[in-house]
């Protein structure tokens, strides 16, 4: 079966009241082993924003009704396919949660790290998006589209 041509994806950047991170050691078979936020697929029919709830409770077993905010689109332009991910950013305030590995053969653990201190291998379109979230400029290979607030 042939490799589809175009992927579209949702990354979520969690974080807590302190300004902590959350970020996943992903040891995915085929791949280096990278720091890597929670996302994942966008399904059909879904929206962005349901798309990053379901891919950080399917990931880390975090339930949260705090709301999402899509702040940017992100373009892998050194594919051969085409690759698209909203960029999601969720505040879980003083919300306690404990994240937990439930995809054991994706990731070995989920860590907190203070946002100028994230560890080094960070997985690409992780470190593209927190690039663009901290207004610096996309690493090479990366596009980002910064939306516009709608206040």
């Amino acid at each position: 079966m042939a490799q589809p041509r175009s992927r579209v994806g949702v990354g979520v950047i969690v974080t807590r009241a302190n300004g902590d991170i959350l970020l996943g050691y992903r040891i995915k078979a085929g791949e280096t082993p990278t720091w890597c936020l929670p996302g994942g697929h966008v399904e059909p029919g879904e929206t962005f924003e349901a798309a990053a709830l379901r891919e950080l409770h399917e990931e880390t077993g975090i339930i949260t009704r705090q709301p999402v905010e899509i702040f940017a689109f992100l373009q892998q332009l050194d594919s051969d396919r085409t690759a698209i991910t909203g960029a999601a950013l969720i505040s879980l305030g003083n919300e306690t949660a404990k994240p937990r590995v439930t995809e054991p053969e994706v990731f070995s653990q989920w860590r907190w790290f203070h946002r100028d201190e994230l560890p080094q291998a960070l997985f690409p379109a992780s470190e593209a998006m927190l690039k663009v979230w901290a207004k610096a400029p996309c690493p090479e290979g990366w596009w980002g589209y910064i939306l516009c607030g709608s206040d």
